[in-house]
């Protein structure tokens, strides 16, 4: 499974900006394959090994900065979300729904994790129930990830109270990862 450079670098972006003191001893602590990609330049539209790329780094990060790999990949996904976010999309988003920003989430998810599909299951105009229907390496990781990513997204749209549920998950044998989204 792979997963897109943006992400990818994301993912280091968060550690030298958030916690620029422990980057090095961040980067050190990780294997040798991720510590390469991660030294190396990342390109924004190359495709990454998505578990050296991108789950231990994070899991590393939860561990180190948090004591809680869920609360770091939550995070991640959000300063990810923001930074994909920023300027002219940054616009779109407050124009648009929030409904409509979540629906599309089936069509920008695929440009970040392959091979992969997302698509909505049930909508209106305070939730939407989103199914990941094809990860073929299912991650916990990762799919906490992807509701930080949501998160934010919904909070940059000028949504509040948002609550994110993973009701149903790959990683416990389910055959989708159900997120149950709702806000105010």
């Amino acid at each position: 499974m792979e997963i897109k450079g943006s992400a990818v670098k994301s993912i280091k972006d968060f550690v030298e900006k958030k916690y620029p003191n422990d980057f090095n001893n961040w980067l050190n602590s990780l294997p040798d394959e991720s510590r390469a990609i991660l030294n190396s330049p990342i390109y924004a539209t190359s495709w990454y090994p998505m578990e050296v790329a991108a789950v231990t780094p994070t899991r590393k990060l939860g561990e180190m900065f948090f004591k809680d790999v869920k609360k770091g990949a939550w995070e991640t996904g959000r300063f990810s979300a923001e930074m994909a976010l920023r300027g002219v999309y940054k616009i779109f988003v407050k124009a648009t729904s929030p409904s409509y920003i979540i629906k599309r989430a089936s069509k920008i998810f695929v440009t970040y994790y392959s091979p992969t599909e997302l698509m909505v299951a049930n909508s209106d105009s305070k939730s939407v129930v989103l199914h990941i229907t094809k990860f073929p390496v299912p991650n916990k990781t990762i799919e906490y990830r992807i509701a930080g990513w949501m998160e934010k997204a919904l909070e940059l749209s000028g949504c509040k109270n948002i609550k994110i549920r993973i009701t149903k998950s790959m990683t416990m044998g389910n055959d989708i990862t159900e997120f149950s989204i709702s806000w105010s």
